[in-house]
Parts: structure tokens; C-alpha cells; sequence
């Protein structure tokens, strides 16, 4: 799992990948949060090869919270290409996440 620290690193480590990436936008003080952190971490080793899964806290970085429309957390982002193809919002099954991975693939 990759924690993006700058807005730098993002545009470089997620806008210009060359797979999928799942963005975790989280706060650390988030009960849903916490609940999914579990659900990512193994979704970052099943997927790891095929599609990346990063962490942004919106706490620290809330700048991309702004620019990527983020009102509330978890909010789960799957960028392709640099392009948003599918959003959730709220704590997600893994198998609910996971499928939206596939289909970004």
C-alpha cells in the first residue's frame, strides 16, 4: 500500500500510472476508516502487480480532498489513465471493491 505524502507524489504515482489505482481518501480519526483499512491492505497484496492502492489523508493533504470532490470519508477512488472511472462512498465489501478493480482493468 502506498501512503501518498505530497501532491507531487500523487500526480506522479497515481495520475501518471500506467494501471489502475484504488485511492483510499481516509482520516485518521474515521471509525469506517479503520473498519476498511483491513479490507485495502488485502486487497494491495492480491491485486499487487496488476493495480496499485493508495492512501490519502485528507487531513494532511486537503487540497486533493478539494480537487477530487471528496465530502466525506472513506471515499474510495479508482483512477485509470489519470481518469476517475468509478467512486464509493463509505465503508464497501472488498468483493464490492475488487469487482470495480477487475472492471478498470
Amino acid at each position: 500500500m502506498l501512503t501518498i505524502a505530497n501532491k507531487q507524489e500523487f500526480e506522479s504515482r497515481v495520475l501518471k500510472a500506467d494501471m489502475p489505482v484504488l485511492v483510499d481518501f481516509f482520516a485518521p480519526w474515521c471509525g469506517p476508516c479503520k473498519m476498511l483499512a483491513p479490507e485495502l491492505d488485502a486487497l494491495a497484496e492480491e491485486y499487487q502487480g496488476k493495480a496499485l492502492v493508495a492512501k490519502v489523508d485528507v487531513d494532511a493533504l486537503p487540497e486533493l480532498a478539494s480537487q477530487f470532490n471528496v465530502m466525506s470519508v472513506p471515499t474510495l477512488v479508482i483512477m485509470k489513465g489519470g481518469q476517475e472511472v468509478k467512486r464509493f462512498v463509505g465503508f464497501r465489501p472488498r468483493k464490492d471493491i475488487g469487482a470495480a478493480l477487475d472492471g478498470a482493468m
